[in-house]
């Protein structure tokens, strides 16, 4: 069997079910996998009280620090789906990239992940009474906006947008460059 050095340890995202990663942590731990899930403190509020509650800064993510023969482990932990792949390959997220998220937890206290979303990005609105709705995100007077092609009467429909409530569909530099 081919040993592993540590230079064929990497980082990677591991893709979770919904609600999950808490779980996969603590099952990659059982397993000795070495994991990093990241934790931010939000106050809730429910009917009653208010609590500060920590949450996974990132939805359905977990990073695992590992070899390849590991990573097909992770991915045999319940509540993990797959690890975050672009064209067919497992991204590897750059040590530089875990310790800054470190770092930037240690330091702030109030921190929040967002969407990478850019003026010109076709979007989808994941979430609301317009959840499925396509459009180009655009701003107007520093607002967010989405802009909707009404193609057969050469018109459109702007209204605001919130960035949190959008994923990427296509990038704007893919639509120029074709």
């Amino acid at each position: 069997m081919e040993a592993y050095t540590r230079t064929d340890i990497r980082w990677y995202a591991l893709y979770t079910r919904s609600r999950h990663e808490k779980k996969v942590e603590s099952q990659l731990q059982d397993k000795r996998i070495e994991s990093y899930l990241p934790l931010s403190r939000v106050m809730r509020q429910w009917s009653d009280r208010k609590k500060w509650v920590e949450e996974p800064l990132f939805r359905c993510y977990v990073f695992i620090h590992v070899d390849e023969k590991d990573r097909l482990r992770a991915l045999q932990t319940y509540g993990s789906v797959r690890v975050v792949s672009f064209n067919g390959k497992p991204a590897v997220v750059q040590d530089r990239e875990i310790e800054t998220i470190r770092r930037i937890l240690r330091e702030i206290h109030n921190v929040e992940a967002c969407v990478d979303v850019r003026e010109g990005d076709i979007v989808e609105i994941v979430q609301g009474p317009l959840c499925g709705l396509m459009g180009r995100l655009v701003q107007v007077r520093n607002e967010d906006r989405l802009l909707v092609s009404i193609d057969s009467i050469h018109q459109a429909l702007r209204f605001n947008v919130d960035r949190t409530d959008v994923k990427v569909v296509r990038r704007f530099s893919d639509v120029v460059s074709e």
